[in-house]
C-alpha cells in the first residue's frame, strides 16, 4: 500500500503562495494513496511550465520532456510497458500551444494515458504572457493592448479529436478532483482532465472566487455517453455556467490494445536476442 509519506520528496514546493498547483498536487497524491500508485506501476511525465515542477514534489518515477512534448514521451513509455499507469502533467501553453499537434493526435489514436491539463490561461512560468486559453482582450505582458486572439475549448478539441474520457475539475475542490483523477486513470483510452487552476500572481480575473461563483457540477442524471450534448457542454463558458465533472466518456479500444506486439505482454517482457547483421551491412555498402 502506498502511504502519503512514501510520496514525500526532499524538495519543497516553489510555487507562489495560493497557486492552484497545490490543489492538484494534493489531489494527485490522495489518488495515489487510495489506488496504490507507486514506482513499480506508475510514471509521471511533465512538460515545461509551473506544472512541470510537480515531478520534483512527488516521489514517483518521472520524466520531464521538452516544452510542449510530454505527450509523445508518455506515449513511448506506454508502448514500452503498457501495464504502467502513465500520467501527463501539462499546462495550457505547453499542451495547447507548443504541444497542440501532439495533443490532437494522442486523442485521435486513443492512447491509454491520463492527461492532467493545468489551465491557468497564461504562460505563468515566464511571468504572465498570453496562452491559447487567455480570454480575448486581456492585457498581458505579451498583449499590452489586449489579446487579439480568441481562446478555444480544450475539451471541445479533445472530444472532436477522439478522446474517450473528457472531464473538467477545479483545483480548489481537491476531493472531487481526486475522484476525477482516479476515474480518468481507470478508463482505458485517452483521458483528459481540464483543471481550472488560479494563478494568484499573474491572473487577477480567474481567481478562486471566480471559479467558485461561476462553476457547477454536472447533475447525476447527465449522460456522458451523449457526444453531441458533451460537445455542447464543452463550449459553455458564461456567468455561472462553467460545467465540472465528466462531460464525455465512451468505451472504445485503446491504441495499445490494438498493437499485436504488446497485446499479450509488454515489450519489456520480450527476450532480447543478439543477431549478426554483418551480411545486412554488406548488402547496402
Amino acid at each position: 500500500m502506498t502511504k502519503m509519506e512514501d510520496l514525500a520528496s526532499p524538495c519543497n514546493p516553489t510555487w507562489c503562495a495560493g497557486c492552484g498547483n497545490f490543489g492538484i498536487w494534493g489531489a494527485f497524491k490522495a489518488a495515489a494513496v487510495q489506488q496504490g500508485w507507486d514506482n513499480l506501476n506508475s510514471v509521471l511525465v511533465a512538460g515545461i511550465g509551473c506544472h512541470g515542477h510537480m515531478i520534483n514534489f512527488v516521489r514517483l518515477t518521472s520524466f520531464e520532456g521538452l516544452h510542449g512534448r510530454p505527450i509523445p514521451v508518455a506515449t513511448g513509455i506506454k508502448l514500452a510497458n503498457n501495464k504502467l499507469n502513465v500520467f501527463v502533467f501539462t499546462g495550457d501553453g505547453d499542451c495547447l500551444g507548443e504541444g497542440g499537434n501532439h495533443f490532437i493526435h494522442a486523442c485521435r489514436r486513443n492512447h491509454d494515458l491520463t492527461i492532467l491539463l493545468h489551465n491557468n490561461a497564461l504562460y505563468s512560468l515566464t511571468t504572465g504572457q498570453a496562452s491559447p486559453e487567455t480570454p480575448h482582450g486581456t492585457k498581458t505582458k505579451s498583449t499590452p493592448l489586449g489579446n487579439p486572439d480568441e481562446p478555444f475549448s480544450p475539451l471541445a478539441l479533445a472530444i472532436a479529436s477522439g478522446a474517450t474520457f473528457v472531464a473538467r475539475g477545479f483545483s480548489g475542490d481537491m476531493a472531487k478532483l481526486t475522484e476525477l483523477i482516479i476515474k480518468a486513470n481507470e478508463h482505458k483510452g485517452l483521458s483528459v482532465i481540464d483543471i481550472l487552476q488560479p494563478c494568484t500572481t499573474f491572473n487577477k480575473d480567474y481567481t478562486y472566487g471566480f471559479f467558485r461563483e461561476n462553476t457547477y457540477q454536472l447533475p447525476q442524471d447527465y449522460d456522458p455517453g451523449n457526444k453531441v450534448k458533451a460537445f455542447e457542454k464543452s463550449l459553455e463558458w458564461t456567468e455561472k455556467q462553467i460545467p465540472l465533472g465528466i462531460l464525455y466518456q465512451a468505451e472504445k479500444p485503446s491504441y495499445e490494445s490494438q498493437i499485436t506486439q504488446i497485446k499479450e505482454k509488454p515489450l519489456i517482457e520480450n527476450l532480447v536476442t543478439k543477431r549478426d547483421i554483418q551480411d545486412l551491412f554488406k548488402k547496402y555498402s
